[in-house]
């Protein structure tokens, strides 16, 4: 009987430890480490001139709260690079399916290169739509903003049709890179994919871009159109 008693005292000292190591241990397997590369698209863009192949995707690496960003836009004519950024940014959730994203950003394209410190907001909109914002600061008082979203509308579970826009606006002039204060262009499309499997979807659209202000007259200044329409064939992945 007396053993009995000491049996049961030491579980009920050691039943808190234990429980401790165990929540420990789950709060672990809850929040894993985990990443993901998604390319957006991955296309080829049919134009008056050259073809134009576009890369725009992002990765991420981190936990539930915490993430660090990589995202990538890359734009090439007839061989030649005519865009090229790149985003390194650290990501905190601040309420569910939105993260607030801090970091920087760098274009090696147009010449000369510029960078920025971001400031963004990217994260699931009601009605599901995809929302990705944000601000850029630079040297010599240069500012910019930039708006996206995307919207998935299924047409069965693997024929999915995704209208998108884009736009870009300037604080002031870059005549360097022909980048115009105020609103500089609109960017919109339709891409219709269909998902051989939820990573691996290849898909046709349209897509069309518009240059205002400033903008569109340094690009009339160098021959260049300021609006376009091009028919796009490209592929889509995530892994």
């Amino acid at each position: 009987m007396k053993n009995t008693r000491i049996k049961q005292a030491l579980a009920m000292l050691l039943l808190p430890s234990t429980m401790l190591s165990i929540n420990a241990y789950s709060h672990e397997d809850d929040d894993p480490l985990l990443s993901r590369v998604m390319i957006d698209q991955l296309e080829v863009r049919d134009t008056d001139g050259p073809n134009t192949n576009m890369l725009e995707g992002q990765a991420w690496i981190g936990h539930d709260k915490h993430k660090l960003w990589l995202k990538t836009d890359i734009e090439r004519r007839d061989g030649m690079t005519e865009s090229a950024e790149l985003q390194v940014l650290a990501s905190a959730a601040i309420a569910p399916f939105w993260d607030v994203q801090a970091g920087v950003r760098h274009d090696t394209k147009p010449a000369p290169t510029r960078s920025w410190g971001v400031i963004g907001l990217q994260g699931l909109a009601p009605y599901f739509f995809d929302i990705d914002t944000a601000l850029f600061v630079g040297d010599s008082g240069r500012t910019a903003a930039r708006f996206m979203a995307e919207y998935d509308l299924l047409f069965t579970q693997k024929l999915i049709l995704a209208p998108n826009v884009e736009v870009n606006l300037y604080g002031q002039n870059d005549v360097e890179t022909g980048a115009g204060a105020g609103l500089s262009d609109v960017e919109a499309g339709l891409r219709l994919r269909y998902e051989i499997r939820r990573e691996f979807a290849p898909y046709i659209g349209v897509n069309w871009n518009k240059k205002f202000g400033n903008t569109a007259d340094f690009a009339r200044a160098k021959g260049e159109a300021v609006q376009d329409t091009q028919w796009v064939v490209g592929l889509r992945v995530w892994f």
